[in-house]
C-alpha cells in the first residue's frame, strides 16, 4: 500500500491593489525578498508575531488544540469503546487517518471545528459534513 505524502502548507489566493503590488515588486527587485510569495509569507509571520498574545488568548478561551493534531483509528476506536464523543477543535492542521472509516468517524466525532485545514478521506469528510462548525 502506497502512502500519499500530504502537503505541509496550503495555497492561498489574494487580490491586491496595483500600487501595493508595485511596492512589493520594488522590494523584490532590490533584493529584500526572493519573490512576492517570500514577502507575503514574511509579512504574515510578522503580523502573527505582533498578535501572538491575542492568538494565545483566543486558543485558550476556545480550548483549541494548536498545530498538528492527528486522529488515529485506534484513538477513535478507544473513544467508541468507552462511548465517548469527541468535540474536535483545532487551529492548524487536523488529520484523520486514512484507515478511519466514515462510520467510525461519524460514531465518535460529535462536532469538528478546524481553523486551518482538515485532511481526511473524501468519505470521512462527507460523513462529518453536518458536524463541521465554522468557528
Amino acid at each position: 500500500m502506497e502512502l500519499q505524502r500530504q502537503p505541509d502548507s496550503e495555497k492561498l489566493t489574494l487580490n491586491m491593489g496595483f500600487v501595493d503590488l508595485g511596492k512589493i515588486d520594488l522590494l523584490v527587485r532590490d533584493g529584500f525578498y526572493a519573490n512576492r510569495s517570500d514577502f507575503i509569507r514574511t509579512a504574515i509571520r510578522n503580523q502573527l508575531t505582533v498578535q501572538a498574545q491575542d492568538v494565545e488568548r483566543a486558543v485558550s478561551r476556545n480550548t483549541f488544540d494548536m498545530g498538528l493534531r492527528d486522529f488515529s483509528r485506534a484513538e477513535l476506536e478507544h473513544h467508541l469503546a468507552h462511548q465517548e464523543k469527541l468535540s474536535i477543535r483545532v487551529v492548524g492542521l487536523a488529520r484523520i487517518a486514512a484507515d478511519v472509516s466514515p462510520e467510525l468517524a461519524a460514531a465518535t466525532i460529535d462536532s469538528i471545528t478546524v481553523l486551518g485545514a482538515l485532511q481526511a478521506s473524501a468519505a470521512v469528510k462527507s460523513a462529518l459534513a453536518g458536524k463541521m462548525k465554522s468557528s
